[in-house]
């Protein structure tokens, strides 16, 4: 299939990925980080499909993946075993030269918010022991505690950084402001600061937050966050970049009920809204504009915005990564993005 009516790059084509095809495929995209010494995929795969598919055929897919040219792969603490999982392949494989974890610690339990020194630490040397490896290239505080000062977890943070078990490090679910503070502290004392931040962020707008302290900057409440990093220059890590599964391309207005039993629970509770319904409808409308998906509409959105992004995924295949693959290719007009948002009625 060909893309119609997109502006793409002269002599370029968005196909499917039907064998035969190969040779007109787009490529992965690659970003910089400082203090990461591999490229950096622009899509982040997350390990945990792949760790309930057991180790045969788990491995076989995170190969396809690294086959595609995805270098980055998503897991946390509380992940279960994807910690574990990780590392037996990057072990397997030998291919730790190739790959860059990014890895997730300092999760809340229950009522305690862990974001210490002590909780970052407990966190990061049990990563490490899982992963089997002597460092993390990009390692994530999966929450922020506001009433934890910056300066202790920023200097717990440089001083694992120096000791070589850390590369860049960021913050998860944190706010912009508490970025900048927590930088502000880092700058003062000529320490490394945060590189990333790694908030949930798609075209549909979380009605309710799945988990207790989720950082979203969706939909008209997030553009000021969205500004904020454009003039940090900070790299977005988004997480749910498809809205868990709500930008997918199997969830319709037609079957929104039957599907909201099929999928994780949270899809309909965070995703199922008036407004994200005619997101997705538009969607679907210049989906077939550009002979192209739901899915793939829905990255393009987020790749219009301007910022230095990195979409998490969570491909079933190497077809699907290609797909998302493809969606670099798309290029949304400023009016297009407006209208994908709700925030006109008109395509002009």
């Amino acid at each position: 299939m060909t893309i119609k009516n997109a502006r793409f790059p002269a002599g370029r084509k968005i196909t499917n990925t039907k064998k035969g095809n190969d040779e007109a495929m787009s490529t992965m995209k690659y970003g910089n980080l400082p203090r990461v010494s591999k490229p950096v995929s622009r899509l982040i795969q997350g390990v945990g499909r792949a760790r309930s598919l057991g180790e045969t055929e788990g491995f076989a897919l995170l190969d396809s993946f690294l086959d595609k040219g995805c270098t980055v792969f998503d897991t946390a603490r509380v992940y279960g075993q994807t910690d574990h999982f990780l590392g037996s392949w990057i072990a397997d494989r030998g291919i730790r030269d190739r790959v860059v974890i990014l890895g997730k610690g300092a999760h809340h339990a229950g009522t305690r918010q862990r974001v210490t020194p002590q909780d970052i630490l407990e966190d990061l040397d049990t990563s490490l022991r899982e992963l089997g490896t002597d460092f993390i290239d990009l390692y994530v505080l999966h929450r922020d505690d506001p009433t934890q000062p910056v300066g202790p977890i920023m200097e717990t943070l440089a001083a694992q950084a120096a000791s070589g078990k850390i590369g860049a490090y960021g913050g998860s679910n944190w706010t912009p402001e508490r970025l900048v503070e927590a930088n502000a502290y880092a700058s003062a004392h000529d320490l490394p600061p945060f590189v990333l931040t790694n908030p949930n962020y798609s075209l549909a707008v979380q009605v309710e937050e799945p988990w207790e302290n989720c950082v979203c900057i969706s939909g008209p409440a997030g553009a000021s966050a969205r500004q904020a990093y454009r003039d940090l220059k900070m790299p977005v890590f988004c997480w749910s970049s498809l809205a868990a599964g709500f930008l997918s391309g199997r969830i319709t207005r037609q079957n929104k009920d039957e599907m909201a039993s099929r999928f994780n629970e949270l899809v309909a509770r965070c995703y199922y809204s008036d407004d994200n319904f005619k997101r997705l409808d538009r969607a679907e409308h210049l989906a077939k504009t550009y002979g192209a998906t739901v899915p793939q509409i829905a990255l393009a959105f987020l790749l219009a915005q301007g910022l230095d992004l990195y979409a998490l995924v969570g491909c079933a295949n190497a077809d699907e990564l290609q797909a998302n693959i493809d969606a670099f290719e798309i290029s949304l007009s400023p009016s297009q993005v407006r209208w994908l948002d709700l925030e006109t009625d008109s395509l002009a």
